[in-house]
């Protein structure tokens, strides 16, 4: 029952917003009562941290399988936005803006645990498309995985992108292919265009 709690609750957290959806709500989804929730959470808040922790873990875990399959580098990045894509679609309401906003300690355990991720993946795709002379050679690895993060993190900002002038899939292609264009030689490129070309037909 608590991962069936946590499933439909990352799906309305997704859909309406963290702060949106009241224990209420959720028993009301679920079919069953608000007793059988605090039976396994003792509040809210322990909920939101439950639920995002276990997000976060599904796509962290996703990403590894992605990368365990060692593809070319610039494919590996688009797989890795799919799959990320799939598991957000429904993410509708700037639900990390309501994180931050009412739970402001899990937002930053969330936040370190995506840097960690995003950093170690992004550093080890950049060593292997070097290698493979898909990447200039001169890049600081450090440098394109910390920005790569700083990134990411900016396109989710409403503020910023609002939903009205951008998608949030048409963000991550046009970030990802920023990304990948100030980074690849000649060689990468052809592939870079290849893919781009194909996602388009």
């Amino acid at each position: 029952m608590r991962e069936k709690i946590i499933q439909k609750a990352a799906e309305l957290f997704l859909n309406l917003g963290f702060k949106s959806v009241t224990m209420d709500d959720l028993a009301n989804e679920m079919g069953i009562s608000k007793k059988t929730i605090y039976s396994h959470f003792r509040n809210k808040t322990e909920l939101v941290q439950e639920t995002t922790m276990s997000m976060s873990e599904l796509i962290t875990c996703g990403i590894d399988n992605i990368i365990a399959l060692q593809k070319n580098p610039i494919e590996e990045l688009y797989e890795i936005k799919r799959f990320v894509m799939v598991h957000l679609k429904d993410e509708k309401s700037s639900p990390l803006y309501q994180l931050q906003k009412y739970y402001p300690k899990i937002h930053g355990a969330l936040k370190e645990i995506q840097f960690e991720c995003t950093h170690r993946c992004v550093a080890e795709n950049v060593k292997r498309g070097i290698e493979m002379g898909i990447y200039r050679e001169n890049l600081d690895v450090e440098f394109v995985s910390r920005i790569y993060f700083s990134g990411v993190m900016s396109i989710k900002d409403n503020g910023l992108f609002p939903t009205e002038i951008f998608s949030k899939a048409q963000l991550l292609d046009y970030y990802l292919e920023y990304h990948l264009r100030g980074i690849v030689t000649p060689k990468g490129r052809k592939i870079l265009n290849s893919i781009i070309n194909s996602n388009q037909e």
